[in-house]
């Protein structure tokens, strides 16, 4: 018989110590594609992605998931098993937005158009999420608090897709996407434009849905750039 194959993964803090907390027991498989899988940890979404995948902040990352079939996925004493495969945390990743220097204040949306936009659109991760994810990681990277949206959108993530509603949550944190980093760091510089054209290519719509949300919490914000 075969021994399980070790995959070593890298993680943000927080995956790690939900994972290393969680109950020994299976996980549920939600989505399974060639380069993403995405489990149910807890009630929130844990992804486990490879190189040519979206590098969600929800997610181990592994460097490739060929030869996985990922019928099985358990915790056993805080570590991730797919198929009986061990997938231990050997490197903690960054996956906090940069910090910026903002001179407006929080224009908050309202509780109803909040509503409006938790849930709204198809897929994995619907449009609106994605423009709240944009808009309360830019607030976040200001240090700009926005209690009256957090709230809502906590009171909300029931009505969208457990992946959605985990990444709404890692946007509370100001957990981001590399390519949502990078384009927080190029704002105002000569790197902007290949930075913005890297972040409209994730996924279906979900980087422009981010850019959307960024560029309404920068009219606001007023955040300076380099001249």
């Amino acid at each position: 018989m075969k021994p399980p194959t070790r995959l070593p993964a890298a993680a943000s803090r927080r995956v790690r110590d939900r994972i290393g907390s969680a109950p020994d027991g299976p996980l549920p498989v939600l989505h399974r594609g060639p380069h993403a899988l995405y489990l149910d940890l807890a009630g929130r979404c844990l992804g486990v992605v490879d190189r040519l995948a979206a590098q969600v902040p929800c997610a181990l990352r592994v460097t490739s998931l060929t030869g996985l079939e990922s019928a099985s996925a358990t915790v056993v004493a805080g570590v991730l098993h797919l198929d009986g495969s061990p997938l231990p945390i050997g490197r903690i990743v960054d996956v906090a937005v940069p910090r910026i220097p903002a001179a407006g204040r929080a224009e908050q949306p309202s509780a109803a158009r909040v509503a409006e936009l938790v849930g709204s659109g198809t897929g994995l991760t619907p449009y609106g999420d994605d423009v709240l994810c944009g808009w309360l990681a830019m607030h976040r990277a200001a240090g700009v608090q926005t209690p009256a949206v957090d709230a809502a959108v906590r009171s909300l993530l029931h009505r969208t897709t457990l992946l959605s509603a985990t990444l709404l949550d890692c946007a509370l944190h100001g957990e981001v996407l590399p390519e949502f980093a990078d384009w927080v760091r190029a704002l105002g510089t000569s790197d902007e434009a290949a930075a913005t054209a890297a972040l409209e290519g994730i996924g279906h719509t979900s980087g422009r849905g981010l850019l959307t949300g960024a560029r309404r919490a920068l009219a606001t914000l007023r955040v300076p750039v380099p001249a």
